[in-house]
């Protein structure tokens, strides 16, 4: 009787699979409340797992956003929204929520699997991105997901949803779409594994194997994690004075806040940072940001815009210097910002995981 209810009115929400709602849900919960964006590596599958968790409209907020909805032949982002919702016969949103400005949840999921053996003269590896858009079937409540899928590379991002298409998982058209579920329920167990959350035992388990390739902690770890936050702008003695100092903190066993971060905040202080109330205004980021790469930094906003509001229309400045504006999370309410060069994002994110210095994807 409880299975029978779990997929009551054909909600995806088959009990012994792990492409279900009791699984899906609780991972939007994590993205949501813990931590929004991450990469990790998981065995078996080539190079690194993206997660993102995105919203329409803020995602789309952007200089580079807006011009590819533009492009798409869109005046805003709800109504490539309402394109996608058409593809998985959700209904479209009113215009009245789009005055009211109400956000639109999705979790995008992107990793490489090996081709078919039919595509393997061709490709060395094929790319798949699923994309979970949470619906209401049956209920006023979100209780119900859809899929979209594409095995295209999202160069212009609103191109690439709108170029996807709707995935029935039970059923796949192809090889291709056949090794990308496979692979994509492995990808779910793991993300599970990642976040600590419990798989309900019903649930078939695709691997019985750990799934978290665990990267060794060592000084050198440090030692990478602070070249690549200071942008190579420190000297040696100071690196390996810093890197012995945290590495030697990270090796304490404890589970007391202030004893774990210990070290952190004067690090940041350190090197090349700004630290700032959690309000602030345009002018002070241009001011603090040009002291930090040495030259005048200027960009475009919409008047009486502050603090995190304004974080979309730093990065479009600073991605033409391939820069990207990060934060030590303090657990308080002020920023301590700190510049990385672009290339070096997913690493520093990979590394803030390993070693315990919260690090945050503005």
């Amino acid at each position: 009787m409880k299975n029978f209810f779990s997929n009551l009115f054909n909600r995806n929400n088959d009990p012994q699979s792990i492409i279900s709602f009791d699984v899906i849900n609780p991972v939007y919960s994590y993205l949501y409340n813990e931590k929004g964006s991450f990469e990790f590596k998981v065995k078996g599958i080539q190079e690194e797992v993206s997660v993102n968790l995105f919203y329409f409209p803020g995602s789309f907020d952007h200089e580079e956003g807006n011009a590819e909805i533009k492009k798409a032949g869109f005046s805003n982002s709800y109504e490539v929204l309402n394109e996608l919702y058409k593809k998985i016969d959700i209904g479209v949103i009113s215009e009245e929520n789009m005055q009211d400005g109400l956000e639109y949840d999705f979790i995008h999921i992107q990793f490489y699997s090996a081709p078919s053996p039919e595509m393997k003269q061709y490709f060395k590896r094929v790319l798949n991105n699923f994309v979970i858009i949470f619906c209401c079937t049956n209920s006023l409540e979100t209780n119900d997901f859809k899929i979209l899928y594409s095995s295209s590379h999202f160069i212009d991002y609103t191109k690439g949803l709108l170029d996807t298409e709707y995935l029935d998982f039970n059923s796949p058209k192809n090889e291709t779409q056949e090794i990308g579920i496979r692979d994509f329920k492995i990808v779910l167990q793991a993300m599970c594994q990642y976040m600590n959350i419990e798989i309900p035992e019903s649930v078939e388990l695709p691997s019985s194997e750990n799934l978290i390739e665990a990267e060794e902690v060592t000084l050198e770890t440090f030692e990478e994690f602070i070249k690549l936050v200071s942008r190579g702008a420190i000297e040696e003695k100071e690196l390996k004075k810093q890197s012995k100092k945290l590495f030697k903190n990270y090796q304490k066993d404890t589970s007391e806040y202030h004893t774990i971060v210990e070290g952190h905040f004067d690090f940041f202080e350190s090197i090349d940072a700004w630290n700032s109330d959690w309000k602030f205004d345009p002018e002070d980021a241009e001011y603090f940001i040009s002291e930090m790469i040495g030259e005048d930094l200027n960009f475009a906003y919409p008047e009486k815009t502050y603090s995190h509001d304004l974080f979309p229309y730093i990065q479009s400045a600073l991605e033409k210097l391939n820069l990207e504006l990060m934060s030590y999370n303090t657990n308080g309410d002020n920023y301590l910002f700190f510049l990385a060069n672009k290339d070096n994002v997913s690493r520093i994110l990979k590394l803030s995981d390993l070693t315990k210095i919260e690090v945050d994807q503005l």
